[in-house]
């Protein structure tokens, strides 16, 4: 990958990286932590953990508020449950130093309490995804938006981004008077530099930086048109994508990469009527597809 902007496809490398060896167990794989938000919010979280688990982690463990265990263990089988609703039982999860990987967001929520789990997540050092309330939260709090580092993936769409990066998005949304106009590439790029992590800026364009200034745009336009991923959850699905391949030892960068590739790729083959819980689900075809 170079400093220009490029197109992510799928290349020789960047399958052999989704295979899995014949002589690996799970522990091989890695272990995705999944945080889920209390009762009547497990939703979304759930979607990231089926997404982490289809892409080929190990283990995904979903952490939830013990209000919420009951209604998640009504609806997880392989993917496992820990008590992780306050920052202290996060801290206690996290001694298992297996789990590789963290999504925060999905419904989680944005209590101080909320703000409290992601300054343990933050603080652990461990490859991070920050979705939707994460975004939220560290939009509105200096000292957690200090704490982002080189080992997360921020997935905003517009409005998340203007929230995170008001001055870098008024520049984007700005009429442009003279060329070359201010780019989504850009703005992306200046938004990695600035929290040191990878940002994947949502959309039918989106676009993919990291803070060294490397740069990809994953279409979904014209032949990759993908216009079923506008319902609700897909972003979810998505953010697990990320912490699955994440928890398998990609980067920050291929993660991203990826699962931004692969998630459009599932929706094309599933088609019209594709809801959320279709696309972990359509993997296993598109994998075979790629000759993962």
């Amino acid at each position: 990958m170079t400093n220009a902007k490029q197109q992510i496809d799928a290349t020789p490398a960047r399958i052999e990286a989704l295979r899995k060896s014949a002589q690996a167990h799970k522990y091989s794989h890695g272990h995705a932590l999944i945080l889920s938000g209390g009762p009547g919010r497990t939703g979304a979280a759930r979607l990231a953990a089926r997404g982490a688990l289809r892409i080929g982690a190990g283990l995904v463990t979903l952490g939830v508020p013990g209000a919420a265990q009951m209604e998640v263990a009504s609806y997880v089988t392989a993917v496992m449950l820990r008590r992780a609703g306050t920052a202290d039982e996060l801290t206690t999860v996290l001694e298992d130093a297996r789990i590789n990987a963290l999504c925060l967001g999905p419904g989680l929520g944005m209590s101080d309490e909320r703000a409290s789990l992601l300054e343990v997540a933050l603080k652990s050092g461990r490859s991070l995804v920050l979705d939707a309330d994460a975004l939220t939260l560290i939009s509105r709090d200096a000292a957690l938006f200090a704490m982002v580092h080189e080992g997360c993936v921020l997935t905003p769409h517009g409005g998340e981004f203007a929230r995170l990066f008001p001055d870098i998005a008024e520049k984007l949304n700005a009429p442009a008077k003279t060329g070359p106009a201010y780019s989504k590439a850009d703005a992306t790029r200046a938004a990695a530099a600035r929290i040191g992590g990878v940002v994947l800026f949502k959309g039918a364009d989106t676009v993919i930086a990291a803070p060294d200034g490397r740069c990809c745009i994953n279409s979904a336009a014209d032949e990759r048109a993908a216009p079923w991923l506008a319902t609700a959850g897909s972003g979810d699905v998505l953010a697990g994508f990320i912490a699955g391949l994440l928890a398998r030892g990609l980067g920050p960068m291929q993660a991203a990469e990826m699962a931004a590739w692969l998630h459009v790729e599932c929706a094309r083959s599933f088609g019209p009527g594709l809801i959320a819980e279709d696309l972990p689900e359509e993997l296993p075809k598109v994998f075979r597809t790629l000759g993962v």
